[in-house]
């Protein structure tokens, strides 16, 4: 039996932007319910993470996952488990009161796991892991350790898997733990990295710059045979342009509208020219434009330089003036403050 795997949908996202719901939207109508429907897949499991505030929920972002995502699944006599993630519980040491289970008690096709429970799954015997914390840590490494379960999936915190392409994780629990189990499945990491046995799958879109250009989508797993496989989403929202004196004239912005892009500058020779670049761009409706320029830092300052801050976004940049600094303190912990102040940040905006 195949089943659809997805996580870390943080509907809501961005103090819950009709751009990019829009976005998340034509994944939705154009990848994944397609893809169901071409599977005959009847069973998903969502690994956490399904609204993005912890504190509350917009009513229109409500309205939007109800309308666009569940009343769907529901029509087409799909179940779904939920697993509690931390963005889904609203307290930080108990699963106890949650999302997923506050919002969603109208659908008999949707199972909320708050706890670690075994379940079978087209004939396989899976862990659901929600995410752990001071109230569950001790039940949940019990049953861990006593289950006969081949597979577990969960949201889970472990070191050394991607963050993102940026920052690998070096907190959190160790991955031996699971070692008994054939395969490990994961969100809470929103960029796909595994060791061979756990895998985290990643999450279907981009919400922030550092995800730029990375490959997102969902996975679709075997309980027959244990092969998973993942289906990409071919949709970008962020964008970065490099501008070489480029003819305006020639330059097509029609696949830049409503999109949020950066143009790095790395050669211009005329100031007209450039502004009408950047007019057909306005034209066709970007969502978002920044620009980047190189200039002379006084011969201190080399190429090279320029050319590796020229792909990197804010956080990037960051990371890297942390790991490079002479500082007497846990980087790894600073770079995770950083990321998450990061993110507080951009839903300011």
């Amino acid at each position: 039996m195949k089943v659809a795997i997805i996580t870390d949908q943080h509907f809501g996202a961005r103090k819950n932007s009709k751009l990019f719901h829009d976005y998340f939207l034509k994944f939705y109508n154009d990848v994944f319910f397609p893809s169901l429907e071409a599977e005959g897949i009847t069973t998903v499991i969502d690994m956490g993470d399904t609204f993005d505030s912890r504190k509350g929920i917009d009513f229109s972002a409500l309205a939007w996952a109800k309308d666009h995502y569940y009343d769907r699944l529901q029509q087409m006599g799909v179940k779904v488990h939920t697993i509690v993630g931390n963005h889904t519980a609203y307290y930080k040491n108990t699963n106890e009161v949650n999302a997923v289970d506050l919002l969603l008690r109208e659908y008999d096709n949707v199972t909320v796991y708050s706890k670690p429970t075994e379940v079978t799954v087209g004939g396989l015997d899976v862990l659901f892991i929600p995410w752990i914390n001071q109230e569950n840590e001790k039940e949940t490494y019990q049953l861990i350790e006593k289950t006969t379960c081949d597979c577990a999936m969960g949201h889970l915190e472990l070191k050394g898997f991607r963050v993102n392409k940026q920052i690998v994780m070096e907190h959190g629990h160790d991955g031996e733990l699971y070692s008994k189990f054939k395969k490990v499945f994961s969100g809470h990491y929103h960029t796909r990295s595994d060791n061979g046995r756990i895998y985290y799958l990643g999450n279907p879109y981009e919400i922030y710059w550092t995800d730029v250009g990375d490959r997102r989508g969902f996975t679709i797993f075997d309980t027959e045979t244990l092969e998973h496989v993942s289906i990409d989403n071919p949709f970008q929202i962020f964008h970065n342009i490099y501008y070489e004196d480029d003819n305006h004239q020639t330059f097509d912005a029609r696949p830049y509208e409503n999109k949020i892009v950066k143009v790095v500058v790395r050669k211009k020779s005329d100031t007209k020219k450039f502004e009408k670049f950047l007019d057909k761009l306005y034209d066709i409706g970007v969502a978002d434009l920044k620009v980047i320029e190189n200039y002379d830092f006084g011969g201190w300052f080399q190429e090279s330089d320029c050319e590796e801050i020229e792909g990197e976004d804010t956080l990037s940049i960051l990371n890297r003036y942390i790991q490079e600094s002479e500082v007497d303190l846990d980087k790894s912990e600073i770079t995770r403050m950083m990321s998450e102040i990061y993110k507080e940040a951009c839903e300011m905006v």
